[in-house]
């Protein structure tokens, strides 16, 4: 049976035994004796006098009827209390309940107010324990619960402060990359910072110090190929003694030093935790870190709130002002760790200066050379080596000179338009092409079919049975922003294409050689496919099944059949699945020469079949399968 026993500030359950009851009458009679029998002593002087003189609580379910503890302390105030009550050690150890009531019960009496005559009531020990409704608490239930004792005692408020950003402070090449270098409030945020990360060779440059070797480093953090880290213990700095060097930047520096290594992902994690933990983070980069840096990579992954960006002067602004280039109107490219050329190839044809940032895999003579195969020749090159260092290099060449040379792993590229861009266009003649036994799809039909494909700016399209490659090459008018993937099966075909690819320097437009359907896996998922051939083969139901697998919900697939045999093929197959088809039968007449007039020789006629993606159709709620 528990009971609710009052203290101040806090309320905790206390057991009793089930023992007979004392009556109320009883209970009050004996408090009233000890209260006019006088004040107690204190229960270091004389515990065994007053032990009979205690009274005892009743065991009573009704808790209001059940003398209160903290009334007596209210009561029994003391003026001034001489002798400090007894501790926990000093009490009988038959019951550990008892103790703590005790400990309790004292606390309370120091802690009340003075009062003059106030009288004042003690608890021996032996008293105490004479108590049946204390005494009979048991072991496996010991009193006061320590979990309550906890939430009753302690009110948590939250304390924790938001941590600071991680600071992002860019480098200007044109100036020493130490400490000496910076400005007063760059030093600062150095000095204060807890944590430096940089790429490695900024980090030894800033610090004046080798990462592998280093004696003036606080501690280093390195990232494994495997992407975890690991932190060394601090390094103890042994050039102090010596006095033929020049102090180090790294001297005054308290922060550990982190190299900035691949994969990113690990090292965000760590410098996120460090944020987190109180640390303060100081992340260098070259120039602007939100010009395709290690800043926007951090906002992007932590938040525009946890990240403070300090830039310097940009290589694209560097490269601009040697120049003397305006460089709000340049596109600028990085291809620095990166390998996807779409972006470049869109940007050619924009009649535009390109700022491009490249690395030892994609280096400058690499670029002119890609360009250049496919007709993009219109530009001169500025490349820029080690742009800022000592040992800068400048570099003002044609695209055929580009291709030719060698360039270290870090350039910045500035390609000028010298000649304004060709373009291909629509209705191109098939006099402009290199046409392989007139297989060509008609200007009429092309213009048709490129009607009911509504190509958009950035989609991808499929030209399966290219052939010349006149469809692909006026889709990349309309599919500037995306790209166009010409397919086709003759190898002899597909050199005319990129050759027609190159006269027109639709640099977005791409060829592969192969055999649909087994070409098509390798190639990225499309919106748009125009199908000029291939259909009449045995790989017919295969190719179309293939194309409408890969198309999205409402991309668009239009097929030009010259034979009754693909016409009932791609028509029998569209409505086995179900997808709307517009059928078209394009009959067109060409105005040529004869006798001295003008007479009008008939094409072949051709169908277009256009058909689009359906979406699914929504499952009903309580339909049943067919068969229940």
């Amino acid at each position: 049976m528990k009971q609710q026993v009052s203290l101040p500030g806090f309320a905790v359950p206390t057991h009793t035994p089930d023992t007979q009851t004392r009556d109320d009458d009883t209970t009050n009679a004996v408090l009233a004796e000890a209260l006019a029998a006088g004040p107690l002593e204190t229960p270091g002087e004389h515990p065994d006098e007053h032990a009979a003189e205690l009274p005892e609580f009743p065991a009573d379910e009704d808790t209001a009827a059940a003398p209160n503890i903290c009334a007596f302390a209210e009561l029994a105030a003391p003026a001034s209390i001489d002798a400090a009550p007894a501790t926990p050690t000093e009490l009988p150890a038959d019951s550990s309940a008892t103790a703590a009531a005790n400990t309790l019960a004292a606390n309370t009496i120091q802690a009340a107010p003075e009062a003059e005559s106030a009288p004042v009531l003690t608890a021996p020990p032996a008293a105490t324990s004479a108590n049946p409704a204390i005494a009979g608490t048991s072991e496996q239930d010991d009193w006061p619960p320590m979990s309550e004792m906890l939430q009753s005692f302690f009110v948590f408020e939250p304390t924790t402060v938001a941590p600071e950003p991680i600071t992002v402070m860019g480098l200007d090449r044109a100036r020493p990359r130490g400490l000496a270098g910076l400005a007063e409030a760059q030093r600062q945020l150095a000095e204060q910072a807890d944590v430096i990360c940089a790429g490695r060779m900024l980090l030894e440059e800033f610090s004046s110090s080798s990462l592998e070797s280093s004696s003036t480093l606080i501690g280093t953090t390195t990232c494994a190929a495997g992407g975890h880290s690991t932190e060394s213990q601090p390094a103890h700095d042994q050039t102090a003694g010596d006095q033929n060097v020049a102090p180090a930047a790294a001297s005054t520096l308290k922060a550990r030093l982190l190299p900035l290594t691949t994969p990113l992902e690990p090292l965000l994690t760590r410098l996120s935790q460090l944020r987190a933990a109180g640390e303060r983070v100081l992340v260098l980069a070259d120039g602007d870190p939100l010009l395709f840096g290690i800043g926007a990579t951090l906002v992007r992954r932590l938040g525009p709130d946890a990240v403070q960006q300090l830039p310097a002067v940009s290589s694209l602004q560097q490269a601009c002002a040697r120049l003397s280039l305006p460089w709000h109107k340049v596109i600028c490219l990085s291809l620095h760790g990166r390998d996807d050329l779409r972006p470049l190839n869109v940007a050619c044809g924009k009649n535009a200066p390109l700022c491009i940032l490249t690395d030892a895999r994609m280096s400058p003579d690499v670029l002119a050379r890609h360009l250049l195969d496919r007709g993009v020749d219109w530009f001169d090159a500025h490349i820029f080596e080690r742009m800022g260092a000592e040992d800068e290099a400048v570099s003002h060449l044609s695209m055929a000179d580009a291709a030719g040379r060698e360039f270290g792993p870090a350039c910045t590229m500035v390609l000028i338009p010298a000649a304004p861009a060709r373009r291909p266009h629509l209705g191109l003649d098939a006099d402009q092409l290199a046409v392989d036994r007139g297989l060509i799809t008609k200007k009429p039909v092309r213009a048709a079919a490129l009607a009911l494909l509504r190509i958009e700016a950035g989609h991808v399209v499929w030209d399966i049975g290219s052939g010349s490659g006149a469809v692909a090459l006026e889709a990349s008018v309309l599919a500037h922003e995306g790209r166009v993937i010409a397919v086709e099966r003759s190898a002899g075909r597909a050199m005319g294409i990129q050759e027609n690819r190159r006269r027109f320097g639709a640099a977005n437009v791409e060829v592969r050689l192969g055999q649909a359907p087994e070409c098509l896996p390798g190639l990225p998922d499309p919106q748009r496919v125009f199908i000029g051939g291939g259909l009449s083969g045995d790989d017919g139901d295969d190719i179309l099944g293939h194309v409408c697998l890969r198309l999205p919900v409402g991309g668009r697939v239009v097929v030009s059949c010259v034979l009754l045999d693909s016409f009932s093929l791609c028509r029998r197959f569209f409505e086995d699945m179900a997808w709307p088809v517009e059928i078209l039968q394009i009959s067109a007449a060409e105005g040529k020469t004869l006798g001295g007039d003008v007479h009008l020789s008939a094409m072949n006629p051709v169908f277009l079949l256009a058909a689009q993606k359906p979406a699914p159709a929504p499952i009903q709620s309580g339909a049943q399968p067919e068969g229940r």
